[in-house]
């Protein structure tokens, strides 16, 4: 028995001599989880959006003055070459920024139904007048050119509240010429009535104040400038 122990010992000690060794338990490998990695990202400055302007404020919704207009104004003459165009393509739309504003009447007459009155009577009459001075231009319309509008004045008169039905007062100049060139000569022909709002003419009654029927009317056409005959009207 002794002699097996020591042989089994020897044994031993020769295995470990040839480089033998003990299995060895794997090592346990612990892997941390790593965080995804962070992209720094730069915005880049976006320039902020212009603000749009703000249309400036209809002149009907503005209270009145008293500042007399003159029609020597970049403003009166757009207003006189809008006219033109709608009488020159018979368009009520091209001629409107001539014309009275519908707040502005709204705010001078003290009746019941302004609204109403303003489209049925004063535009309606307005389109009425338009077409009968496009048909005074006859077929060679597109071919008449404005020279100018012709306004006297010294007859523009102040109309105080309380007179035409009015709760706002107004200057009124009549018998404007709208003067133009056709077939090589000089014609025009008037408006009837223009009043004014915050120190700007514009056109109330193109062809007649009173209207005597139910068509359009034309205010004295005639060859040259014409003569503006005074009259005091509402």
């Amino acid at each position: 028995m002794r002699a097996l122990t020591l042989l089994t010992a020897l044994a031993c000690i020769a295995i470990t001599a040839c480089g033998g060794s003990a299995p060895t338990a794997p090592k346990r490998v612990t892997t941390a989880a790593l965080a995804p990695s962070t992209v720094a990202t730069v915005a880049t400055a976006q320039p902020e959006p212009k603000a749009k302007p703000k249309p400036p404020p209809n002149p009907g919704s503005l209270p009145q003055t008293d500042r007399l207009p003159s029609a020597a104004t970049p403003q009166f003459r757009s207003e006189m070459a809008a006219l033109w165009t709608g009488v020159a393509r018979d368009s009520l739309r091209a001629a409107l920024p001539a014309f009275f504003p519908e707040q502005a009447y709204v705010q001078v007459k003290a009746i019941a139904d302004p609204e109403a009155d303003y489209a049925a009577r004063l535009l309606g009459g307005y389109q009425l007048d338009i077409a009968a001075a496009h048909a005074l231009l006859g077929t060679r319309s597109q071919a008449a050119r404005l020279i100018g509008v012709v306004v006297p004045e010294t007859y523009a008169h102040w109309v105080s509240p309380g007179a035409c039905y009015n709760r706002v007062g107004y200057y009124e100049v009549p018998n404007a010429r709208v003067v133009y060139r056709l077939g090589g000569e000089s014609r025009s022909f008037g408006i009837a009535s223009m009043i004014s709002w915050r120190g700007v003419w514009y056109v109330v009654h193109l062809g007649a104040v009173v209207r005597p029927g139910s068509g359009g009317v034309v205010d004295d056409p005639s060859e040259g400038a014409g003569e503006s005959i005074p009259s005091s009207t509402c």
